[in-house]
């Protein structure tokens, strides 16, 4: 940090030299280049968004829509609609913790530095050299003259000393520069729209999860209760077996049943611990570190979303916002091979001082030049027009990747409304289900006890009544998950506003030396450079 603010002193001042003295033309291309005055073109093609002509409202519904114009806004923390304490906590530390999310964050730092670097060329750039040497020739070398009396000849020994300095500046009359850093600008931008994009997908797959997790944990209860029921079957058959009632079948069957249901169980247990290890992994914790403690019933969850116009998801999403983003830098990059054909102008300044010992500040050892090169291609074998040409297929292509998402968008929203009003539905006809099994269930165990049936319609009914009750549960786990899906498609309360303006790009000034550890946080985008150690400890603590 100190040899930055030395190098930044000596800029200043060497700023103020050139505008002082005889070389004010790097002052004057400093001044050109800060309030953009150089004369220039802009080759790129006029680039408008394509606006897409969408259905005026969505094929499905769900019950999870409502009408009014007053609440038609998700909010950002929308899991907290699902009211569920667990929930709420496992998302905060995912968004303060995940490591490909604060990875995301990153790679937006890092696109905006190098729009800072694309946009430096604009600036004149200056350079500072020394040299000093002590030389020895040999007394045959090949090409040195002779040492007579009246020609001493070239000496053997010679030292140098020479200090200067270089300056080029490039006007960019073709906007080659400029639609170089305004496609840096939109790399900037797609990668907010990334974070975002990776933000919402986070917090889906931890909710989603989670409630994977939670419809294990309601198959758990059912089969515990089951198994319970099934041990005092084979209690009451057993009696029976004992008594002459029931035969050693009867008892087999119950047996079959009573087991085959705890494997069922356990089975059940370990895709829970896969899915705990899951969420574990996305909160920056070691699986072997962490636990959620399961409960006994599903809670499901009643809430409302509002119904957005199809026309709106387009600034709602995340993805669609990076696809448009993708299309406009490969818009500018067409303007940079248009620029190919026309001349390139570089003007280059230097001057210093040279001496053969260390008397280098006297006017007698100055020395100057200045000048310009102008390049322009007369035949290259088509290699300017082929980049042309891939230019404009490129733009093409990232205009079809963007009709893509844009169809995708609707896919998922759609998805998730037909997903969540089915389901729905079919959690309400699976409700009646079980309540005709456990019905059936208990009229056969009283018609088995009065010795009016057999073992099996006992085990019949059992099992039936086992199926609709797990069947429920997991229905109700998708009715959840459906939910998510559908707030993720929906854009997840993101809106467009939230990505950085051009203006907001870039990371510090040109002249700014201090506070380089990270830039000022836009569009709510915010990296860590503080004691990153923290999130070294895999153990979950220092989230708590």
């Amino acid at each position: 940090m100190k040899k930055l603010g030395i190098y930044a002193t000596w800029l200043k001042n060497a700023y103020r030299f050139l505008n002082k003295s005889g070389l004010g033309f790097l002052a004057f291309a400093l001044a050109l280049s800060a309030c953009n005055a150089v004369p220039h073109v802009d080759l790129a093609p006029p680039y408008e968004p394509v606006e897409f002509v969408v259905p005026d409202s969505y094929h499905g519904s769900g019950p999870f829509l409502k009408a009014r114009p007053s609440d038609d806004e998700i909010r950002l923390d929308w899991w907290t609609l699902f009211h569920d304490p667990v929930l709420n906590k496992l998302e905060d530390q995912a968004m303060a913790s995940n490591p490909s999310l604060q990875a995301s964050a990153e790679r937006f730092v890092q696109a905006r530095d190098m729009m800072m670097k694309a946009q430096s060329r604009l600036l004149p750039q200056i350079g500072l050299n020394a040299d000093s040497s002590d030389n020895k020739q040999s007394t045959n070398s090949l090409f040195r003259a002779p040492t007579t009396t009246f020609y001493p000849g070239s000496p053997v020994y010679d030292t140098r000393v020479a200090t200067g300095s270089l300056a080029s500046w490039e006007p960019d009359f073709w906007s080659a520069i400029r639609n170089t850093t305004r496609a840096q600008i939109h790399l900037a931008q797609q990668r907010a729209a990334e974070y975002w994009l990776a933000r919402l997908s986070l917090q889906a797959e931890i909710a989603s999860n989670y409630y994977i997790l939670r419809g294990y944990d309601a198959q758990s209860y059912v089969y515990k209760q089951s198994i319970d029921y099934y041990k005092e079957s084979l209690q009451i058959v057993t009696d029976q077996f004992n008594g002459k009632i029931a035969s050693e079948l009867d008892v087999a069957r119950v047996k079959y049943l009573l087991h085959d249901t705890e494997a069922k169980s356990e089975e059940v247990k370990a895709d829970r611990e896969v899915t705990e290890h899951a969420i574990a992994a996305l909160l920056n914790v070691s699986a072997s570190s962490f636990k959620i403690t399961p409960v006994g019933e599903l809670q499901m969850a009643k809430f409302k979303l509002p119904r957005t116009l199809p026309s709106s998801l387009l600034e709602r999403r995340p993805d669609v916002a990076s696809a448009e983003r993708e299309m406009a830098q490969a818009n500018r990059v067409i303007g940079i091979a248009r620029a190919a054909f026309f001349p390139n102008v570089v003007f280059r300044l230097g001057g210093g001082y040279e001496d053969k010992a260390f008397n280098l500040f006297s006017l007698a050892n100055s020395l100057w030049s200045y000048g310009s090169m102008v390049s322009l291609p007369i035949f290259e074998g088509g290699m300017r027009r082929a980049e042309l040409q891939q230019s404009w297929s490129i733009y093409r292509e990232t205009e079809d990747k963007y009709r893509a998402t844009v169809l995708n968008a609707f896919r998922e929203v759609e998805d998730g409304l037909s997903l969540t009003n089915r389901m729905t539905e079919a959690s309400k006809r699976q409700d009646l289900a079980v309540a005709a099994a456990l019905e059936q269930q208990n009229l056969t165990m009283e018609l088995f006890r009065g010795g009016l049936i057999s073992s099996l319609d006992l085990v019949y009914a059992q099992i039936n009544t086992l199926e609709a009750r797990i069947n429920s549960v997991k229905i109700k786990a998708r009715v959840l998950e459906s939910a998510v899906l559908l707030v993720r498609s929906l854009g997840g309360g993101w809106d467009r506003e939230r990505l950085p303006k051009d203006k907001e790009i870039q990371p510090f000034e040109p002249f700014q030396y201090r506070n380089l550890d990270k830039p000022e946080s836009v569009g709510d985008i915010d990296v860590s450079t503080q004691d990153r150690s923290l999130f070294d400890n895999l153990t979950g603590n220092n989230l708590h």
